[in-house]
């Protein structure tokens, strides 16, 4: 049975019940449907004299066509945890439409580790994203008939984009106003995905309904003659925008195939954003579960790093526990091996790509100064072979491994990945930045491309350089850094996969994001519109005569 099938078949139970496992007052539940529900943000004063529970941060190696499960991992550890007898709970992403019809599929998990309803979660779920996209363009159609009805702010630049929730790179650069109505003033834009949208970051960044409104006043969406920026203040549109959001901003609740409680709320990318869900939905799983499982986007040289310079700064958390996920198959495939062999067995392959993870460990360990596990999403092609040259290399390096076969087993596949996390919860960490706010903002950059990326150094166009004078020009050289950067190599190059020649990273662009208080570094050809595959998705998706979604996975 394929992913769909299997959660079509699961049992669920109501999502009132999933709620009062966890302690969720009536009260507090605004239910869509029998299976998914929002949680009103009140219930944050009735708990906010409790104790927050172990946070456990899910994180990966550089991701390959073959897929490393790092969702699947951490929808199993809640299970897993509960089969322990621990109060566990997720506090995951929104799956994008864009990937879902593109080359990724789903985003729920796998197997017997899947959140549920899982179509519904894949596709509209509640609304959220779509909310996020009217608020991105509502702003869009505010600027333009500002400067349709004389341009009273004088902007000479406009930076805000237009946003889909889909992947059209026939949008990325789009000229509008060519109508030919008397005042219109046709120029240039451009569309990014939604979760691109500097709206999703600052909505995952807030902290209420207030703090979401004030962040969204102080994005900069242009900038006049004097390249002095204008705000959303400006327009007088921070209201209109934060109304849309006003349900968007209440965390979502689903459950597992093992009917266990989930958060799923907040979904920007990890490669062109920062990467993680809502501040708000870590916070209240952390006072309703005694642990809680958390992930960031794509390897852990963007989205773990972000987690933890950006959203654990602003956010003042600390995981207990990081879980690195991978896979026999993938580290093979970063061992150099051919997609088409990575079946067959490979010592030599394997034990060439275990350097991807052992760079991975050692920024999480040494340089961030965390307890570390890895989990190794097992498959039937594993070999008992290669399974011990694995484990032997990484207890070389002191690394705690486990084998995971939750994809298959559910709960039951991942009791000892849970068993190591319970114990590792309890051993003392010394969690640090890897850079300071008052460092430059090239110090910041250079920090994170050395130590983490195990770069040579940093190079930087004459537009990028222009830019990073401009806002140290305006005082927001304090900010922390978000690097746009391709999700498949440390380098900024897709196709440098084993790194073993000394690389520079090329920064291309620094934009500004004064709402979401953070300074976008662009390198290498990073998109922030994706496009589709040759073969997406989407053509294996339908429904059938009853009504039932097919091709989701």
């Amino acid at each position: 049975m394929g992913d769909i099938e299997i959660a079509q078949n699961a049992k669920l139970e109501k999502i009132e019940n999933i709620a009062k496992k966890i302690e969720i007052g009536e009260e507090y539940l605004e239910q869509y449907g029998k299976y998914k529900a929002k949680i009103d943000l009140k219930i944050l004063d009735e708990l906010k004299d409790k104790k927050d529970g172990k946070l456990i941060l899910v994180t990966s190696i550089n991701p390959t066509p073959l897929g490393e499960g790092k969702t699947t991992v951490s929808i199993g550890l809640v299970d897993g945890l509960n089969k322990l007898g621990k109060k566990a709970v997720g506090a995951l992403r929104e799956p994008s439409l864009g990937p879902v019809f593109g080359i990724k599929g789903g985003a729920t998990g796998g197997g017997y580790s899947q959140v549920a309803p899982m179509e519904e979660i894949n596709l509209h779920f509640t609304g959220d994203i779509h909310a996020i996209t009217s608020a991105n363009n509502l702003l869009s159609a505010i600027i333009d008939n500002h400067i349709y009805y004389g341009n009273k702010l004088e902007f000479e630049k406009v930076t805000w984009k237009r946003c889909v929730d889909l992947n059209d790179r026939q949008l990325r650069v789009v000229n509008t106003g060519l109508s030919g109505e008397k005042n219109i003033v046709p120029r240039e834009d451009g569309f990014d995905i939604s979760v691109a949208s500097e709206i999703m970051a600052v909505l995952c960044l807030s902290e209420d309904i207030q703090d979401l409104k004030e962040k969204i006043s102080n994005i900069i969406v242009g900038y006049n003659k004097n390249k002095q920026p204008i705000k959303v203040k400006d327009l007088n549109a921070q209201g209109a925008l934060t109304v849309l959001l006003k349900d968007a901003i209440k965390p979502n609740l689903v459950q597992t195939l093992e009917n266990n409680a989930c958060l799923i709320h907040g979904g920007p990318f990890a490669n062109i954003a920062h990467g993680c869900n809502s501040i708000i939905a870590t916070k209240m799983a952390l006072k309703l579960g005694d642990y809680v499982v958390t992930e960031a986007g794509f390897g852990a040289d963007l989205g773990a790093e972000k987690f933890l310079d950006i959203k654990c700064r602003k956010a003042n958390l600390k995981p207990d526990v990081v879980v690195c996920v991978a896979t026999i198959k993938a580290l093979k495939y970063h061992g150099g091996m051919a997609k088409e062999e990575i079946q067959n067995e490979s010592v030599e392959a394997l034990i060439k790509g275990i350097k991807n993870i052992l760079k991975h460990i050692e920024n999480l360990r040494d340089k961030f100064g965390l307890n570390v596990v890895v989990a190794i999403n097992k498959y039937n092609t594993d070999t008992e072979r290669e399974i011990q040259a694995l484990a032997d290399v990484l207890k070389e390096n002191n690394i705690e491994l486990s084998l995971c076969e939750n994809w298959l087993k559910g709960g039951n596949g991942i009791t000892d990945l849970a068993n190591k996390v319970i114990e590792l919860c309890e051993r003392a960490s010394n969690f640090k930045f890897i850079y300071d706010l008052q460092d430059s903002i090239e110090t910041k950059i250079e920090k994170i491309c050395t130590n983490i990326y195990g770069a040579q150094g940093v190079e930087y166009s004459s537009k990028a350089i222009e830019n990073i004078k401009l806002i140290k020009g305006l005082g927001y050289g304090d900010l922390p850094i978000c690097i746009a950067k391709t999700q498949y190599s440390f380098s900024d190059d897709p196709k440098n996969l084993e790194c073993e020649d000394s690389f520079n990273i090329h920064v291309e662009d620094v934009i500004l994001k004064t709402g979401a208080g953070f300074i976008v570094i662009l390198t290498g050809k990073i998109m922030t519109m994706p496009g589709l595959p040759r073969v997406p998705a989407a053509e294996n998706i339908n429904i059938d005569s009853n009504g039932n979604i097919v091709g989701i996975f």
